[in-house]
């Protein structure tokens, strides 16, 4: 995956006000009921509708450049996920993401700090990232796939696969015909 660097230095007047009206929409979304009819538009307006049927995302969140994150259908995402997305986030449909996940599609050079360096996160169909999980730039986890609780996922994770640790690593492949929407 090819990397895209960015001078932070650089950001236009525009960027810079989207930040703010995000950082803005982000505290309205913390701060509202979710059940309130209020809070979905709050989230369509966040990832600019770029959400499927059928999602529900527990506050708060956190992060950064949601207008790059996308979202499939019947996708649940559990309280305090952090979305550094400036590099992009894609998220399959029927993926469940559990607490205190960070999904991080951008890093800093070590030799300038105001640079970033961008690789998207893509997360397959029907996957499940644990609680407390990191997924780092430029990561594909395949559908099907779960990211054990705590793992720090530095490379991709295969269709099927289970994995776990820091770093994680595969330990083991679920059986494709016991799911229910593969045949």
């Amino acid at each position: 995956m090819e990397e895209i660097r960015l001078d932070t230095r650089n950001f236009s007047e525009e960027e810079m006000k989207t930040g703010e009206r995000l950082n803005r929409i982000v505290f309205e979304l913390n701060h509202t009921y979710s059940g309130e009819p209020k809070y979905n538009e709050l989230v369509n307006e966040l990832f600019k509708g770029k959400i499927g049927k059928n999602v529900r995302i527990n506050a708060p969140i956190s992060g950064a450049a949601f207008d790059r994150v996308t979202i499939g259908d019947d996708v649940f995402i559990n309280s305090n996920c952090l979305m550094m997305a400036r590099g992009g986030i894609e998220i399959g449909k029927g993926t469940m993401i559990a607490a205190n996940v960070q999904l991080i599609s951008n890093n800093h050079d070590l030799y300038d700090l105001m640079i970033l360096t961008l690789k998207k996160v893509t997360i397959g169909d029907h996957a499940w990232i644990g609680a407390g999980a990191t997924v780092l730039p430029g990561v594909t986890i395949g559908s099907h796939a779960v990211v054990g609780a705590g793992a720090v996922v530095t490379k991709d994770v295969p269709d099927y696969a289970i994995a776990v640790g820091n770093p994680a690593r595969v330990i083991k492949f679920l059986d494709k015909e016991k799911f229910s929407d593969v045949k």
